[in-house]
Formats: structure tokens, C-alpha cells, sequence
């Protein structure tokens, strides 16, 4: 990748924090799409678990991006596949589980 080092280690820093503040279940408006809801709709989601899920994920990628940043993003062939891919099935399982375990289940949709 193109690009200063310490670059790298700032995006994976930014994101290590802003992991950090979803896993403590706070930072509900960093939540892209979640934060734009109505309060009606933001009702049927508990944003404590929401939270959490997409702190879990985000973690997931941090880690991710901080292996390819130990290797500058020159990977070896054994584990090349990890960063499209792996960010790939992260985001999808974070869009399921936020779906099925973020919501709360005493509400009618």
C-alpha cells in the first residue's frame, strides 16, 4: 500500500477507540443507518446490544487492518485471503446478528 506507516497505525488506532466506546454499549449515532432512524423505529432495537454487536465487529476488523499493517499490507500467501474476505464475512455477519439479536422481541414490527 502506497502511503506513510504511521498512517496505517493511526486508522488502526481511531478504530481500536472507537471499538472501545461500542463495546461499553455507548456510541449508538456512530452506528451508520442507526443513528438516522426515527425514535419510533429506534425503539424496536435495544441500542446497548446493537452496540456491543457492532463494537465485536469492529474489533474483528481492527484486528484485521493491524495484521496488514504489521505486514504492510504485503501479506503472505498463506493468509492473503484474509483482508477482502475477512472484512467481507465480518460485515455480514455484524448486518445478521444486528438484525436478529439487536432487536427486541416484546415489540410488534
Amino acid at each position: 500500500m502506497n502511503g506513510p506507516a504511521w498512517l496505517n497505525w493511526a486508522i488502526f488506532v481511531i478504530m481500536a477507540i472507537l471499538s472501545i466506546i461500542l463495546l461499553m454499549g455507548k456510541g449508538g449515532f456512530l452506528i451508520a443507518g442507526y443513528n438516522t432512524m426515527s425514535k419510533e423505529k429506534k425503539k424496536r432495537y435495544n441500542e446497548k446490544k446493537l452496540c456491543r454487536i457492532m463494537g465485536c465487529g469492529l474489533s474483528l476488523i481492527t484486528i484485521i487492518l493491524g495484521i496488514s499493517a504489521y505486514y504492510s499490507f504485503e501479506l503472505p500467501a498463506t493468509i492473503s485471503w484474509l483482508l477482502p474476505w475477512g472484512i467481507l464475512v465480518v460485515a455480514v455477519i455484524m448486518i445478521i446478528l444486528g438484525n436478529t439479536i439487536g432487536k427486541e422481541k416484546n415489540l410488534e414490527a
